[in-house]
């Protein structure tokens, strides 16, 4: 039996873009994340969606339009993300993955909780003043429990 991705398990380009429609609906009406999120482009949830997609080991599109991880990575800088915003983040994704039926088995879970963990701490770090993550750096690809060793940094 082949292993699915991460990616075709979750649903596909359809089930990220109904997460990311229906997380950005809610963000904007959260008032500890709104205001990151204040002057997002009508687009952006596409964009995640891409990205997310990307990141599970689907097509490469995010990279191929948009330049891969050192653009998301710009998108963060000088942010000021505060960790509570973080912690909100990721628990309002998570909530959201139910809601719109994202598979809910725990490898899934557990896969994709670890890649919000991961990728929103990145985005912490990166969007602090004084933040000087690196200039180019490989396209993070997430799998069934794997989890790259941490990178001061990145």
């Amino acid at each position: 039996m082949e292993v699915p991705t991460l990616y075709e398990w979750a649903g596909g380009a359809e089930a990220l873009e109904r997460l990311t429609e229906a997380f950005y609906v809610k963000v904007k009406a959260d008032p500890l994340l709104e205001p990151l999120f204040a002057a997002m482009p009508a687009d952006h949830p596409h964009h995640v969606a891409m990205w997310l997609g990307e990141v599970f080991r689907g097509p490469e599109a995010y990279s191929a339009e948009f330049g891969g991880y050192t653009r998301m990575m710009r998108h963060h800088l000088n942010k000021h993300i505060r960790p509570e915003q973080r912690t909100r983040w990721v628990a309002l994704l998570a909530e959201t993955a139910d809601e719109v039926g994202l598979p809910d088995d725990p490898e899934f879970r557990s896969a994709f909780v670890a890649y919000l963990e991961w990728g929103s701490r990145i985005a912490l770090a990166n969007s602090q003043p004084g933040a000087t993550p690196p200039e180019t750096a490989p396209m993070p690809h997430w799998g069934w429990g794997e989890a790259p060793p941490y990178q001061p940094g990145s």
